[in-house]
């Protein structure tokens, strides 16, 4: 098998097993909250620790992404794996909210597996076959996303959550030597330049294409976070007050995630023919009216269907900003290019669900889905006026040397 596709597919695992492994841990922090006494303020300490380690990520993804040009994206992803392990196992162990906060501080400061994942497939992958890699990276950080939750659940259910949270340390930990036995990067050439984070900005302000992209990756996960605080309660109000109602909750927030897995490597492959523009714009533009459309269907099995259709539509516009990250810059600002975009990624996932908390709290619960769906609507306009701009394949690549 050639090297690249191995690389693949063993990344593949990795995502999936790293995806898994957040998901079957963080979405249970508010009831381990609870679990460990804290009774009073809980929603504050919620709030506190969810965003900690958003903040912390966008502060140090560009120093990583600087290592990652300079030692290579592999030796950061296997960085990122062993912090993750140690950082989950000992949640297992924390005996008060301030301690968690720490580690979650320390997760946001040390992480980044999944974006050097990102890194390294878009530089390692020959340029006619991206869009399909990128696109079945973001499936099995999808289909993690999925099986997390529910294995996550059993384990606390059957265990306890302190057990859960060693599981997870233990998957992220099999799948750090995946990489570390498995993965070899060929196609990396270390960046010789001399240079710091605020020169790194520096350039980024240059590469106008490149600027687009991190703008749209800011508003899109603002957008689509901005619905995350009002959701799940939204889906046990469709659903009713009977027994199953957070059964048929967990399956309807899934549903995107699964229409990702199933559409996502589709995209990607008419991405590679068509360009990444074509496809995020029509990934926008469907989830944006997809999130619209939610706001009237009023019984759960019609919100079920659209929210999956919603899905289909919005599994593109992931892998093809990833895309347009590689066609806008140089091979040696690879790394730090991936990191700012997952800064951009991080400051809207941490002012998303502030701006769906605070609308959700003062006007109906169809306003968030209005607003987010307004947002993807922008970002869709955005992307459509300055298509020229997006779908060029040498974007004014001397800018990100800062020549």
């Amino acid at each position: 098998m050639l090297t690249w596709k191995r690389n693949l597919w063993v990344l593949w695992v990795g995502v999936f097993f790293t995806a898994a492994s957040f998901s079957m841990v963080i979405p249970f922090l508010p009831l381990f909250l609870l679990q460990i006494g804290v009774h009073q303020h809980t929603e504050m300490w919620s709030g506190l620790i969810f965003s900690s380690a958003f903040f912390a990520g966008a502060i140090a993804s560009p120093f990583w992404g600087r290592m990652a040009d300079k030692y290579g994206r592999k030796p950061m992803i296997v960085r990122a794996g062993i912090a993750l392990f140690v950082i989950y196992t000992l949640m297992a162990f924390v005996t008060n909210p301030y301690e968690i906060l720490a580690l979650r501080i320390l997760q946001g400061l040390l992480s980044g597996f999944i974006p050097g994942a990102i890194a390294l497939i878009g530089t390692n992958t020959p340029t006619n076959q991206v869009g399909y890699a990128l696109s079945l990276i973001s499936s099995a950080s999808a289909a993690g996303q999925i099986v997390g939750p529910l294995f996550g659940g059993g384990i606390a259910q059957l265990v306890g959550n302190r057990w859960a949270f060693a599981t997870g340390g233990i998957i992220v930990g099999l799948a750090t030597l995946l990489i570390i036995f498995w993965v070899k990067e060929e196609n990396f050439k270390p960046s010789k330049e001399k240079g710091s984070v605020k020169k790194d900005f520096k350039v980024a302000l240059a590469n106008h294409s490149f600027l687009l992209v991190l703008i749209l990756t800011l508003v899109v996960s603002c957008s689509i976070m901005t619905i995350e605080p009002v959701l799940p309660l939204y889906i046990v109000k469709l659903g009713g007050s009977s027994d199953k109602a957070s059964l048929i909750a967990g399956i309807v927030f899934s549903l995107p995630g699964i229409a990702s897995t199933l559409f996502a490597p589709i995209w990607g492959k008419w991405a590679d023919k068509v360009g990444f523009q074509r496809v995020l714009f029509i990934g926008l533009l469907g989830g944006g009216l997809g999130m619209l459309a939610q706001v009237m269907f009023s019984h759960i099995w019609g919100f079920s269907m659209i929210r999956f259709v919603f899905g289909i539509f919005f599994c593109a516009v992931y892998p093809a900003l990833n895309g347009l990250v590689v066609k806008s810059t140089p091979e040696d600002f690879r790394g730090r290019a991936f990191s700012l975009s997952q800064t951009s990624n991080q400051l809207g996932g941490m002012v998303g669900p502030m701006i769906g908390g605070f609308l959700g709290g003062i006007f109906p619960v169809q306003s968030v889905f209005i607003v987010t769906g307004i947002l993807l609507l922008v970002a869709t306009g955005t992307a459509y006026w300055n298509a020229s701009e997006l779908s060029s394949s040498t974007l004014k690549r001397k800018l990100a040397h800062g020549k």
